[in-house]
């Protein structure tokens, strides 16, 4: 979007430097990167920034009058934990790159979820980027390290001694996202530890290190429902429908409350139209649509194509919505002078206490397939898979 930047990157870009980011990357892994990096970060303009963050602070207002009640129905009876509460601590949106029937890009709202994301790797990629192509420099850190480090502890640990908060997986070595457990770690001191580790003592639990036995406090909770139901044979002394004595980071049941169940509840014009699939119109064409899970991660289950006998073969329509396509924008020039599409994902996060999100970093997703999704790559292409978003407000004059 930034002519001149794509240029002084492209320009600056050689296969060598790629490897020496991967490379600084994975320093921070005890694990191999479980998803491609892309070559190469984008540069948005102030024009689409603007439009960008008008849509997610409107998306946020509504998503805060929604009532109790209302988002309370978006939670399966069998995931139903104990203990919720009024507050959740991350938001993550993602816009697609998209352009309307005029021509002009704009942001298109593809999905949302109260969950955390990669919001520790995302800040050290930053770093990362900024060593390996200096003049990324001209754009100012928009929160330094230090202060980003202190945010996500005063959101994560709050007022707790590290030890007693923990980073809550299901087998985090084997998890595609290990990288930002082990980033997390490093900024927080805090530890990763396996739901099969946990140790329940009435409405207690606890985590072993070193022959000691803790106590936790707090849960930074990263476990996705869907995986836990792909594990039926899964054996944990702690049960998510436990009643326990923890504060969540975030209440898992806001996984449910702020997800694609709201977007047929949503307005703005940059929010593309969604129905639940058993009230959508007898008439739709389903050609314009997107057929989505309500709950599934990573783009499973997604069929960018359904046609009628897919509707028909689905019992449970109310757990399913029909979303209209968008246009994503193949703009982002490679060296080849190929081009890739891209969605952005603003990563918001909220203190205890505090009833505003604040805007803490970016992550963004190329491709050049038809679906923008890194596990949808292909093998063979460049200028593809997960990067970041440097904005034009942000050049140092």
């Amino acid at each position: 979007m930034i002519p001149n930047l794509r240029k002084q990157f492209n320009d600056a870009f050689s296969p060598e430097k790629y490897q020496k980011l991967k490379d600084t990357c994975q320093q921070h892994s005890s694990t191999e990167i479980g998803f491609r990096l892309s070559e190469s970060p984008i540069f948005v303009d102030k024009v689409f920034q603007e439009k960008l963050f008008n849509a997610a602070e409107s998306i946020i207002r509504q998503i805060d009058s929604f009532s109790a009640e209302e988002l309370n129905k978006a939670i399966p009876s069998q995931s139903l934990v104990p203990g919720d509460d009024s507050h959740y601590h991350f938001l993550a949106i993602d816009f697609g790159i998209c352009r309307n029937e005029s021509g002009e890009l704009e942001p298109q709202l593809i999905e949302l979820q109260a969950f955390p994301s990669l919001f520790g790797f995302q800040r050290q990629y930053e770093e990362d980027l900024r060593s390996v192509y200096p003049f990324l420099d001209t754009f100012k850190r928009r929160i330094p390290l230090d202060d980003y480090i202190e945010k996500l502890k005063n959101i994560i640990i709050g007022n707790e001694n590290p030890e007693n908060v923990i980073l809550l997986e299901i087998f985090p070595e084997q998890q595609k996202t290990a990288v930002d457990f082990g980033v997390t770690e490093s900024f927080l001191g805090i530890k990763t530890i396996c739901l099969t580790k946990l140790i329940k003592e009435d409405r207690q639990l606890f985590y072993e290190d070193n022959g000691r036995k803790i106590k936790i406090n707090r849960i930074y909770n990263r476990v996705i429902f869907d995986e836990l139901d792909n594990i039926p044979d899964l054996k944990t002394d702690f049960h998510f429908t436990d009643n326990i004595d923890v504060t969540w980071v975030t209440h898992p049941n806001w996984f449910f409350k702020v997800s694609k169940f709201i977007l047929p509840k949503l307005s703005h014009a940059y929010v593309p139209k969604s129905y639940f699939l058993n009230e959508a119109p007898d008439d739709l064409d389903y050609s314009q649509y997107v057929l989505k899970p309500l709950f599934s991660f990573a783009g499973s289950g997604v069929n960018i194509h359904p046609k009628q006998e897919d509707i028909d073969s689905i019992s449970d329509k109310e757990n399913y919505i029909l979303q209209r396509k968008v246009n994503y924008a193949p703009i982002f020039e490679d060296i080849n002078g190929e081009f890739s599409k891209a969605e952005i994902r603003l990563l918001f996060g909220k203190a205890e206490g505090s009833n505003k999100l604040e805007f803490l970093v970016n992550l963004v997703r190329m491709t050049k397939a038809e679906m923008v999704n890194v596990n949808f790559n292909k093998k063979d292409a460049i200028w593809i898979g997960s990067t970041m978003a440097f904005f034009e407000s942000d050049l140092q004059k």
